[in-house]
């Protein structure tokens, strides 16, 4: 692709005064990791690709079901049986030839966490369990990378951005994981397909400001409960 046609694909963006030539350049020199392609990892993949970040990593060993579809929009019917990893690299790819789209489909563990997330700047934790969630902090604090943390139950969900400039982790906030026998989930409580958009989208936008210098949130986690549309900013 040329030099005029990159343009023209970023110029939108590329306009703002916050960002530039200079900012565009910083994005296409990024490495993120997204840790899980699904309700969360769809859309951050999506906007974080098309915003030309230079090099994602779609981590994920999940295979796609059919009860993946009504919010995880970057798979259809035809894949159900695929790897989420791949299938989603292949889309992501297809949005933005100008990238390099990297899958990993394994499961992050003890053993491979360190070695996988040194490779990359900014980790984007999508997943859905808190086993990993804590793997992935504490992965993220040994190794000096930030994090842009997400979850989501029914109508509301959560952001924050862990570890970056000097910045408080999960364990801050959370210091030891939950039993999970008693925290709620999605399989057994349920989520609106749109919500995982919208929290998505929110954890996407903190990930591009993170990489452009822009003010990103610090020691606060942002409640949202998109059933009144009430908004909770909580120091930590």
């Amino acid at each position: 692709m040329s030099i005029i046609q990159e343009f023209l694909r970023y110029n939108r963006q590329t306009i703002l005064p916050e960002i530039g030539d200079e900012g565009q350049e910083k994005l296409k020199k990024a490495r993120v990791l997204v840790i899980g392609a699904g309700g969360l990892g769809c859309p951050i993949l999506q906007y974080i690709a098309t915003a030309g970040v230079g090099f994602i990593g779609i981590m994920d060993f999940d295979k796609i079901e059919i009860h993946n579809l009504h919010r995880q929009i970057l798979y259809t019917e035809n894949e159900i049986g695929q790897e989420k990893s791949i299938v989603a690299r292949e889309v992501v790819a297809k949005l933005n030839p100008l990238i390099e789209v990297e899958a990993i489909n394994e499961k992050l563990t003890t053993e491979n966490a360190s070695h996988i997330i040194d490779q990359y700047d900014i980790v984007v934790d999508g997943s859905d369990n808190f086993a990993t969630r804590y793997l992935v902090n504490d992965t993220c604090v040994d190794l000096q990378k930030p994090l842009i943390y997400g979850s989501i139950l029914k109508f509301e969900g959560q952001v924050a951005v862990f570890n970056h400039n000097g910045s408080k982790n999960l364990r801050d906030l959370f210091p030891e994981m939950p039993d999970p026998k008693d925290v709620p989930n999605c399989n057994l409580n349920g989520v609106l397909g749109t919500l995982p958009g919208i929290i998505g989208t929110m954890m996407a936008h903190e990930t591009l400001k993170l990489i452009l210098d822009l003010p990103t949130l610090k020691n606060e986690l942002v409640l949202f409960n998109t059933l009144d549309w009430s908004f909770t900013k909580l120091d930590f």
